[in-house]
């Protein structure tokens, strides 16, 4: 790999003041005695990471901690989930490129030396980086310094699909990190000993709309998520479909937006339910899914940690999920606070959501006790944890 990194580091042309663009608010006085902490991740889109590291920003930044952000977003970006005043923005103008490997790993140097840059302009304390290509990046901007970054996997990695330069990439600078957080014991263990030191499990906090309502009406089954393959909405559409006759009260509505759209669309029709499957794109505010909602179903082929799980948990709703890897099984007890179905069974995921629609005393059993579950995944808890780990790489850096 270390040809590999040599490339990397030595092209020198990019000036990061190009790249940074950094946006300022109420940022509080470094004198504070809080260590300041930057995340690195690639935007602050809709997305479950971009949701983890707002909530964990938002909630330190109330303690009056040091926080900031840099992601890869356009200079006029706005952040889909909305940050605190006192949380330093850095959109760093470095879209992914779509022409060609050259023009990928010369937009890559670009990245890192921007990331150097804001290194040098926010002059974080410690580091957390989300996601595989950007841990990879923001390991190599810390190169030079003792910064001590803490790097963050989000996702099924048995799933995910990298070419060998990444691959051999994620080799040479894992190992030099910090510390590995991941959520479940099972995306850990998939990883080399030498590349997840020390390995620390965090699962992720939950946060539901401020002033939410419940304006639920007793019919409506709700799925959130990227329309995307990962997603297999299109074996919930033909789940839905098998059982729609028998609750004609009953309708499906999957929040989201993605590549997907007009194959769901299509299977839709072909059905039949263009009056009962509604594809109504993102929510206006975060999370405001869980006011219609009557039962949140997820049909995954893959997950790192389904975080609409958990919300639907703490907004006192019944859940019915594919057990599929990675953290669905670490939230749902089977029967107790939810309904597990094996991976890719379409019967029985009709089944799971029939018995619910049809039993109101089981929808409201399974709704307490999973509101009763989501207690351990209370923000507070889960930031204190990181501050946690914060304070150790802090203490590495000082011997």
């Amino acid at each position: 790999m270390r040809p590999l990194a040599s490339t990397v580091i030595q092209k020198r042309n990019v000036d990061p003041s190009d790249c940074l663009v950094p946006m300022t608010s109420d940022h509080p006085d470094a004198s504070s005695g809080h260590p300041r902490i930057l995340f690195v991740l690639p935007s602050l889109g809709a997305g479950g990471s971009e949701r983890v590291v707002t909530t964990l920003t938002n909630h330190w930044a109330g303690e009056g901690r040091d926080v900031g952000i840099a992601t890869f977003d356009a200079r006029d970006f706005s952040p889909f989930y909305p940050l605190a005043r006192q949380v330093r923005f850095f959109p760093l103008n470095l879209p992914a490129p779509k022409n060609g490997l050259p023009a990928q790993i010369s937009q890559t140097v670009r990245r890192i030396r921007a990331i150097e840059g804001a290194y040098r302009a926010y002059g974080p304390d410690a580091v957390i980086s989300f996601l595989t290509k950007t841990n990879i990046m923001a390991i190599l901007a810390a190169r030079r310094s003792r910064l001590p970054v803490i790097v963050s996997e989000r996702n099924n990695p048995t799933l995910q699909r990298f070419n060998a330069m990444w691959r051999a990439a994620r080799a040479y600078t894992y190992p030099k990190a910090f510390a590995f957080v991941t959520m479940t014991d099972g995306a850990a263990s998939y990883y080399p000993a030498n590349q997840r030191p020390r390995t620390t499990i965090i699962p992720n906090p939950v946060q539901l709309p401020k002033g939410w309502s419940n304006r639920r009406e007793g019919n409506t089954i709700t799925a959130v998520g990227r329309l995307t393959g990962q997603k297999q909405f299109h074996l919930l559409i033909e789940a839905f479909a098998s059982i729609a006759a028998q609750f004609p009260k009953w309708n499906l509505t999957i929040w989201g937006e993605g590549e997907a759209r007009a194959e769901l669309e299509a299977l839709r029709a072909s059905h039949g339910l263009d009056d009962r499957v509604s594809l109504p794109g993102l929510t206006t505010t975060p999370g405001q899914w869980v006011e219609t909602a009557d039962i949140l179903v997820l049909s995954s082929a893959y997950e790192g940690w389904p975080n609409v799980i958990v919300e639907a948990m703490a907004a006192e709703l019944p859940v019915v999920a594919f057990d599929c890897e990675h953290g669905v099984s670490d939230m749902i007890d089977s029967g107790v606070s939810g309904q597990l179905v094996s991976q890719g069974d379409v019967a029985g995921l009709a089944g799971a959501m029939a018995s619910l629609m049809a039993n109101p005393a089981l929808r409201r059993s399974l709704a307490a006790n999973a509101l009763a579950a989501s207690a351990r995944y209370n923000t507070a808890s889960i930031a204190d944890e990181w501050m946690r780990l914060v304070q150790r790489a802090l203490g590495s850096k000082s011997t």
